[in-house]
């Protein structure tokens, strides 16, 4: 047996109030005739705490034999300093009525009538000159930004009673370059006979790495922080761990299996904004009793004559993931943009898949 030390909240005389965050206790059950509710949550956030806390106990105070009273109770804390909650404070802001008109859409209306909206969406508000004070109470922690209030003011005069206008500017929109170029490649692929997959943009370090035998590229791989599940840890660097998990779980349907993706890479840059940098890639993988090398490679040359590119070539690389002497770089002019090969017997076992498999991936950006 397993044994887990959970905190309990008990009463002076020892009952169990509840056992957090499994489950409350049958002595705190909420019935029809109860009159006294004491309110507790469970949080590694007391400030997010404290706004599910403000909000409940807003909901509740309603039907208080006083209404909106709420008994406010004293914390002491394990280093012996206290503190009151719930805080149910309020905060005031100040906007400017004509931009909030404006922004909203509805220039004709007055501060006053402003003021009338925003308090038919539980916000005081007031006016000063040109000025709108509002009050923003402990129930809405929704509001964070003066968009937030010119929102709600457009809730409450109706979406549909705002006239419609044309933008100042004329614009027209067309596909992406390289959305278009991807839609090409697709058709092209597709009628070689692959099947098109599209699989998660998150996988574990492992998938990036160590699986495909190259611990160091977990290096430039985008971290996510704070993974929910290991299969979902960083942002994929290459579409390949997807494919092979895709054949992994097809390995009934009949052989030989043809699969590809056009879809995004995301690799760390640090002369961009962000400090990461999209790519666009493709990936085809063939998978059957024979590696089917010839396949992928013919399936390079027949993509190359759509894109109508003359000006590449391929090259032996000793690249860990390949079978030894099976792979090889794509080179376009000087540049390597991709690989193809026979995937080595260690990274198909990572992945359990059972049948030999080759595969072709490379960048499209460079044709765009």
């Amino acid at each position: 047996k397993q044994w887990y030390q959970r905190r309990v909240a008990i009463t002076a005389g020892g009952t169990v109030l509840s056992l957090p965050p499994v489950i409350n206790g049958n002595h705190s059950k909420i019935s029809l005739s109860t009159r006294n509710i004491f309110i507790e949550v469970t949080a590694k956030d007391r400030k997010k705490a404290g706004i599910v806390l403000d909000t409940i106990c807003g909901a509740f105070s309603e039907y208080c034999t006083t209404p909106h009273t709420i008994e406010a109770v004293e914390i002491v804390q394990a280093d012996g300093s206290t503190f009151s909650s719930p805080k149910m404070g309020s905060r005031i802001e100040e906007y400017d009525s004509a931009e909030l008109c404006l922004k909203s859409g509805i220039k004709t209306a007055t501060p006053e009538q402003l003021a009338d909206l925003l308090t038919k969406m539980c916000l005081r508000a007031s006016v000063a000159g040109e000025k709108l004070k509002v009050e923003i109470g402990p129930t809405r922690h929704d509001i964070l930004h003066q968009c937030d209030v010119e929102e709600d003011i457009a809730i409450a005069y109706g979406y549909n009673n705002i006239p419609q206008v044309l933008p100042d500017l004329y614009t027209i929109a067309v596909e992406q370059d390289v959305n278009k170029l991807s839609d090409s490649v697709r058709e092209e692929l597709a009628r070689c006979g692959f099947t098109e997959v599209l699989t998660f943009s998150l996988c574990s370090r492992d998938d990036v790495s160590v699986n495909l035998r190259i611990p160091e590229a977990v290096g430039g791989a985008v971290q996510i922080s704070n993974p929910k599940t290991f299969e979902f840890q960083v942002v994929r660097t290459t579409l390949l761990p997807g494919m092979l998990k895709t054949a992994s779980c097809n390995r009934n349907m009949p052989l030989p299996l043809k699969l590809f993706e056009v879809s995004d890479i995301v690799v760390k840059d640090t002369l961009t904004e962000t400090g990461t940098k999209n790519y666009r890639y493709v990936c085809a993988l063939f998978a059957g009793k024979t590696s089917g090398f010839e396949v992928v490679h013919g399936l390079l040359d027949r993509v190359m004559l759509m894109l109508d590119v003359k000006d590449y070539h391929i090259q032996q690389t000793s690249d860990p993931m390949f079978f030894p002497g099976r792979g090889a770089d794509i080179i376009l002019g000087t540049k390597k943009i991709g690989h193809l090969g026979i995937l080595h017997p260690e990274v198909l076992e990572k992945f359990d898949v059972t049948l030999p498999c080759s595969v072709l991936e490379f960048n499209l950006d460079p044709f765009v």
